[in-house]
C-alpha cells in the first residue's frame, strides 16, 4: 500500500504528498510560533535590551543548533556561503529583530506585528531589482497596504512614538530585501542556513551589546527568562529552520504569507496576556494593511 504524508490527496505522488505536508507544517509552525514571539520579546524586556535579548537569543540559539548539526555530520558551509550568510543574518537578525525589539519598548505588541506585515508589500518592490516588477493586482495590493501603514503612523499609539515608528518601518525593509536577496545567492543547506545566520547575529550583537553597555549584568525575572527560553527554542531554532526551508522550497508569496496571520494571532494574545489595549484607528489601520498584503500575497502565479 502506497504511504500518505499529512492526509493529501492519495492520487498524488509521494513526493507530492510528502512535500505538500512538509509545507504544511513550515508554514503552521511559522504562522503559530512567530505569532506568539512578539509577547515573548514583550516580557523579555523587563530583563534585556533590545541589543542584549538578540545577542543572548541568537548566540546561545545559534551555537547550540551549530554544534548540534555539526555532532550529527552536516557539512560546514563554504567561504562564499559563510559571507552570504553573514550578510543575511545582519539584515534578518541583526537588524530587523533588534528593530523589532526596540520599538515594542513602546510600542505594544500587537500593533508592532501588523506594522511588521508590511514586509512582503516591500519584498515585492525588492524583487523589482531583479526583474520581477509587481504585477497590476500586485500594485493594486500596495497601494492599499501602504495606506494602511500610513494610516498606522499618523494617528494613534504610533505617532506617539515616532522613533518605535521609525523602527518599526526599518524592520521589514531590512527583513524583505534580505530575504529576496539570500534566495539568489549560494546558501547553505537550510537547518545549516538557519544555525550559521544566529552563530553570526549572535556574535555580532553581542560585541555590540557590551561595546554599548547593554550586555544584561543581572539575573533575569522569571517571566523574562521564561520568555528568553520561549524565543531561543521556538522562535529561533524551530520557526526560523521552517521560514528558511520555506524560501527554499516554495514561491515568496507562500514563504511570506505568515506576515498576515502572524498579526491577528499577536493582537490576540496582547490582550488577553498583557492588557494591551488597541484604538479603534488602530484596527481600522490594521486591517487596511492586511487587506493590501492579502490581496498581494493571494494572487496565483505561474
Amino acid at each position: 500500500m502506497t504511504r500518505r504524508c499529512g492526509g493529501i490527496p492519495s492520487s498524488w505522488t509521494r513526493h507530492e504528498r510528502c512535500g505538500a505536508a512538509a509545507t504544511v507544517v513550515a508554514l503552521a509552525l511559522v504562522y503559530l510560533v512567530w505569532g506568539s514571539t512578539y509577547l515573548g520579546i514583550h516580557f523579555a524586556l523587563e530583563s534585556f535590551s533590545p541589543l542584549g535579548l538578540g545577542a543572548v537569543r541568537f548566540l546561545i540559539a545559534g551555537f547550540v543548533f551549530y554544534g548540534w548539526l555539526r555532532w550529527r555530520g552536516h557539512a560546514a558551509p563554504t567561504g562564499l556561503q559563510w559571507r552570504n550568510v553573514a550578510i543575511t543574518a545582519m539584515l534578518l537578525l541583526g537588524a530587523a529583530n533588534t528593530l523589532v525589539a526596540y520599538a515594542q519598548q513602546t510600542v505594544d505588541s500587537g500593533l508592532a506585528a501588523v506594522t511588521v506585515a508590511s514586509m512582503p508589500l516591500w519584498a515585492a518592490l525588492f524583487a523589482g531589482m531583479y526583474g520581477t516588477w509587481p504585477h497590476r493586482r500586485d500594485v493594486l495590493g500596495l497601494v492599499i497596504g501602504f495606506s494602511g501603514v500610513v494610516l498606522l503612523n499618523v494617528g494613534g499609539e504610533l505617532r506617539a512614538s515616532p522613533l518605535g515608528a521609525l523602527a518599526l518601518l526599518g524592520a521589514p525593509l531590512a527583513w524583505a530585501f534580505g530575504s529576496v536577496w539570500s534566495r539568489r545567492q549560494d546558501m547553505p543547506a537550510p537547518l545549516v542556513n538557519t544555525a550559521a545566520q544566529m552563530v553570526v547575529a549572535g556574535v555580532v550583537l553581542t560585541a555590540l551589546a557590551v561595546a554599548t553597555g547593554t550586555w544584561p549584568n543581572e539575573m533575569p525575572t522569571r517571566k523574562a527568562g521564561l520568555a528568553l527560553a520561549y524565543l531561543i527554542v521556538f522562535g529561533s531554532i524551530i520557526a526560523f529552520s521552517a521560514y528558511v526551508w520555506l524560501l527554499q522550497h516554495v514561491r515568496p508569496a507562500l514563504a511570506t504569507s505568515y506576515a498576515y496571520v502572524n498579526p491577528p494571532i499577536a493582537l490576540l494574545l496582547g490582550a488577553l496576556l498583557a492588557g494591551e489595549r488597541i484604538t479603534t484607528l488602530d484596527y481600522v489601520a490594521s486591517g487596511i494593511t492586511l487587506a493590501g498584503v492579502a490581496l498581494l500575497l493571494t494572487r496565483k502565479t505561474a
